[in-house]
């Protein structure tokens, strides 16, 4: 493993970036949404999806990244559709007045990246329909990251998906798994997803071995890990072998949803660096 990189920064682009679930625990079933103020949820959100997934932002961006009255992980399977809808719409809600006021008060014009993962990219979806999608602020949008959530094939229209490591204005998707698993409860969805290979920017369907990995991030955040998982897409998904990396035969999970940005950290940190290029050159 080779040490972090220090690097000379640059923050001409902004990103908002919309967090994950981490209201997880059992015993707050009751809490439906989180508290805003919650010392313990704001704590697990900061030391963990904003310390290994935010951070890839930070040599080239100011970082946003609101708190928000997120979902309880619960409400993605509750049978009472109408029900978490109203939840999920409180959660967005926050989102929506957070990305107001930082256009009112921080923006100032300058170009912007949305970028999310699992519930952040759920209502991540709504943000780009309702902001950029046919509108103005398309043109200031550098690209999207809307990682470990479906986009649906129908559901953007203007908005394209990338197809190229320096495309702007557009959006980058996927999901990771071990090879040829597909989980019972996305099997309905029948492929109905656009997805990127973050190995190649791409949407081809060719295997992309790990040797293209310039290198992913683990818990101790310490090391860069480099070769350490390769990329194809089928079914609507990204597919990986299993990841190499120390202690990784212990590693037995078929489901790298946590593992969607850290698998490709420094792939997808070089890319921000491309394409914020690419954007100042149009």
């Amino acid at each position: 493993p080779k040490p972090l990189l220090q690097e000379p920064r640059d923050s001409s682009v902004d990103v908002f970036f919309l967090h994950p679930t981490t209201l997880t625990s059992v015993k707050r079933l009751k809490d439906k949404n989180a508290n805003i103020d919650d010392p313990f949820i704001n704590a697990k959100t900061d030391y963990s999806t904003i310390l290994y997934q935010a951070s890839v932002f930070n040599q080239q961006c100011r970082v946003f990244s609101p708190r928000y009255r997120q979902a309880h992980i619960k409400t993605f399977f509750m049978s009472d559709k109408e029900k978490a809808e109203a939840i999920f719409d409180l959660a967005y809600a926050d989102l929506k007045a957070a990305f107001e006021y930082y256009m009112n008060h921080w923006n100032n014009g300058r170009p912007i990246i949305i970028a999310s993962h699992s519930q952040g990219s759920l209502l991540a979806e709504r943000l780009l329909k309702e902001y950029f999608e046919g509108k103005p602020l398309q043109n200031k949008l550098v690209v999207a990251y809307v990682i470990g959530w479906q986009v649906p094939k129908e559901y953007f229209v203007s908005l394209k998906m990338c197809a190229d490591p320096n495309q702007t204005g557009c959006v980058c998707s996927w999901r990771t798994f071990r090879r040829d698993y597909v989980p019972i409860w996305l099997r309905k969805e029948k492929g109905n997803s656009f997805v990127t290979n973050p190995l190649t920017w791409n949407m081809n369907d060719d295997f992309v071995s790990r040797k293209n990995n310039s290198g992913s991030i683990l818990k101790n955040f310490n090391k860069i890990y480099p070769q350490s998982a390769d990329a194809q897409i089928a079914n609507g998904l990204l597919y990986t072998r299993k990841p190499k990396f120390p202690w990784g035969f212990l590693y037995i999970t078929r489901n790298y949803h946590i593992g969607d940005i850290n698998l490709y950290y420094m792939n997808l940190r070089e890319n921000i660096r491309q394409r914020i290029a690419a954007y100042w050159k149009q």
